[in-house]
């Protein structure tokens, strides 16, 4: 499938409402999402992103890849032929993390734990060890969550692995606006892919979702209130796109490395 229809579901979520947020999700995934090849949610979209919250509450309400909200997204579809990108506190034994889960129709679910944490992050979730690239009906999807935007490394690794889509579940706070817009549309124009930025909203969350084409323009951008953002994306554009700037084709790695750096010294005496 070439053209899709892709959705941002930019929701609030209630920090710790488990049972509520999922409800609100799902019913929006039935009555708002039909049609749609590709649905993408935001970060921590079950317990709301709050790490006081997670500090006294994360083990209770942290829920491994095999639990109900999995199960019941995967139903759902399932039921509905749409690939959905879910953002999950996830327990795994003792450790927490951020994951994005893709949720294929067919049933089958990929996690991805977010790899790069925020410094507070850090003293919560255990980190993530690999990337991922999934094959969907919805082309081959490469999750990145929110800060992990920062670091165009990841993004490149990603395209050079056949990613034709990033999926980025986001918790981007109000007076960083400008780091969920501009990166999101970097990473998408330094790769020549589409990217898919779904942020939270309500309280402290900017929302500003946004869906970027391969030249980094934007297709749909959402504001700040809870909002089904759509577009058509045609993923024939990525190879055009790259047929116009072979950049990711003429990389060389060998250089891209600090110790390949000849550093140059014109201070007199060689004093600084």
């Amino acid at each position: 499938m070439s053209v899709l229809d892709v959705v941002a579901l930019q929701l609030a979520a209630k920090p710790g409402d488990v049972t509520g947020n999922v409800e609100r999700l799902l019913a929006a995934l039935r009555t708002q999402c039909a049609g749609a090849d590709l649905v993408v949610t935001p970060e921590l979209v079950t317990t709301g992103y709050d790490l006081a919250m997670i500090d006294q509450r994360g083990a209770e309400l942290a829920e491994p890849l095999d639990g109900p909200t999995v199960t019941a997204v995967a139903e759902e579809a399932t039921r509905l032929g749409t690939t959905v990108v879910l953002g999950l506190l996830e327990r795994d034994g003792d450790a927490l993390y951020d994951t994005a889960v893709v949720v294929v129709p067919d049933g089958t679910v990929h996690p991805f734990r977010k790899t790069h944490l925020y410094p507070p992050e850090r003293l919560r979730f255990a980190a993530g060890e690999t990337l991922l690239t999934v094959d969907t009906p919805a082309g081959r999807l490469g999750p990145l969550i929110c800060f992990e935007h920062a670091f165009p490394e990841l993004a490149s690794t990603l395209a050079l692995a056949g990613a034709q889509i990033l999926v980025i579940p986001s918790a981007v706070p109000f007076g960083y606006e400008y780091l969920l817009t501009l990166r999101t549309r970097a990473r998408a124009q330094d790769n020549q892919v589409f990217a898919v930025a779904c942020n939270l909203t309500g309280d402290d969350y900017c929302g500003r979702s946004l869906i970027v084409d391969p030249r980094g323009e934007v297709l749909a951008e959402a504001d700040t209130q809870e909002t089904v953002l759509r577009a058509r994306v045609d993923l024939a554009a990525i190879a055009r796109e790259r047929d116009r700037e072979p950049a990711l084709g003429l990389r060389r790695d060998e250089l891209y490395r600090a110790d390949a750096v000849n550093t140059a010294n014109s201070v007199p005496g060689g004093q600084r």
